[in-house]
């Protein structure tokens, strides 16, 4: 079949010929889909624990899905405000006071979105021309590529310092004329790091000297370990209106499904985000929003005991996967172990596809998290059941290579 040498949609007919579909190049041409959710895939088709994708296999705590069911009972079934409803953005704004240390008007510099991928899509159409640079440290979550390429930016990946800090020459080189923004995760994921309120004043240096915006992705900031604290860039000296913080209800209140996340930002920078996230979804669904206004409402004590049961159950997943021979070290925060599959002489792929279907346990393979490189690693989440992680630890004890 010959295909037109120009113009997107073109068809072509006649005696003989077959009408067919010219595909003119794309931007979604340089990029795959996502590795994490093809692993979940691969997991239920071979009946393996996922510890592959990022979400709990337990409840979230009751009080919100009261607050849902009575939202929907109580007709909240329309169109909410479209940068979000006022009394979500109130309380959001109180939250982020309290936990953060972060000023913002609920009315001019919040913006709920469909979750932290719609949150960080948003502001990355809103503050990129094209053929701009966005620095983007690696290993980083593997959404943050394609948001780059998609919004018009040229990805710049820059190696973490082998500890997963940041590595202050590499990065220093990397800022430049054409940098305008810098992609930050913390607590990381995958790596589990936070970094400290040290490495992230270095950033905001550079932000500063250089006049680039900040994007922080911060949606595991409860989620922090051996006395560690979480610090948000936003709350630096000079950096309150370089700073998009991105956040979400999914992983601190175990909603994954839910996709209620927000956008924080100055005002003239809320006002572009504003827009574009007005046309890519009009709005977060209004009931799910009523009921995260009841998950900003709980105690303080339900943060410490979500930390402390990520942490029993970090400790259970690494005592497993250390006893079936990975090397890997305890994550500083977020809920996932990034291992060493080097001992096992298998490329990371290979050896996903393997523990999926010969041992019933799937992992992300490393390479999705680096733009190139990652093959000796995998990387495991313990946002699951206790009960889940023991089985999930019995079977890679299985591993026979």
């Amino acid at each position: 079949m010959k295909h037109a040498k120009s113009g997107i949609g073109k068809h072509i007919t006649g005696a003989g010929k077959k009408t067919f579909f010219a595909v003119h190049p794309s931007r979604a041409d340089s990029f795959t889909e996502s590795v994490i959710r093809e692993m979940t895939r691969l997991a239920l088709a071979n009946k393996a624990i996922n510890l592959a994708q990022g979400f709990p296999d337990f409840a979230c705590p009751p009080e919100l899905k009261t607050a849902a069911i009575d939202a929907i009972s109580n007709d909240h079934n329309q169109y909410a405000i479209t940068w979000g409803s006022k009394n979500l953005r109130d309380a959001l704004a109180a939250r982020v006071k309290t936990f953060n240390g972060m000023d913002f008007d609920p009315e001019a510099e919040i913006t709920v979105t469909c979750g932290s991928t719609e949150a960080m899509m948003a502001s990355m159409l809103a503050i990129i021309q094209p053929g701009d640079e966005v620095i983007v440290p690696e290993p980083f979550y593997e959404n943050y590529g394609p948001d780059a390429q998609i919004s018009g930016a040229v990805p710049r990946y820059v190696p973490l310092a082998p500890d997963f800090g940041i590595d202050e020459e590499a990065m220093k080189t990397a800022f430049s004329k054409k940098t305008r923004a810098i992609i930050l995760n913390t607590p990381n994921n995958p790596t589990g790091k936070v970094f400290t309120r040290k490495e992230l004043a270095f950033i905001a240096d550079l932000c500063i000297d250089r006049n680039a915006i900040a994007i922080t992705d911060e949606i595991y900031e409860h989620i922090v370990y051996d006395g560690r604290k979480h610090v948000s860039m936003g709350s630096l000296d000079g950096m309150h209106d370089r700073t998009i913080t991105i956040g979400s209800f999914s992983k601190t209140y175990s909603v994954t499904g839910w996709r209620v996340g927000y956008a924080l930002a100055d005002a003239a920078i809320t006002s572009r985000i504003r827009k574009i996230h007005d046309f890519l979804t009009v709005g977060a669904p209004a009931p799910l929003q009523q009921a995260c206004v009841a998950a900003l409402d709980l105690p303080e004590s339900y943060y410490h005991g979500l930390a402390a049961e990520y942490d029993r159950k970090r400790k259970i997943l690494y005592n497993g996967l250390k006893k079936a021979g990975f090397a890997c070290e305890l994550p500083e925060g977020a809920y996932y172990i990034f291992t060493d599959i080097s001992g096992f002489g298998m490329k990371d792929r290979e050896f996903a596809r393997y523990l999926a279907e010969k041992v019933g346990v799937a992992a992300v393979p490393g390479s999705s998290f680096y733009s190139n490189g990652g093959e000796n690693r995998l990387r495991f989440t313990f946002s699951k059941k206790d009960e889940t992680l023991v089985e999930a630890c019995r079977r890679l004890g299985n591993i026979d290579m």
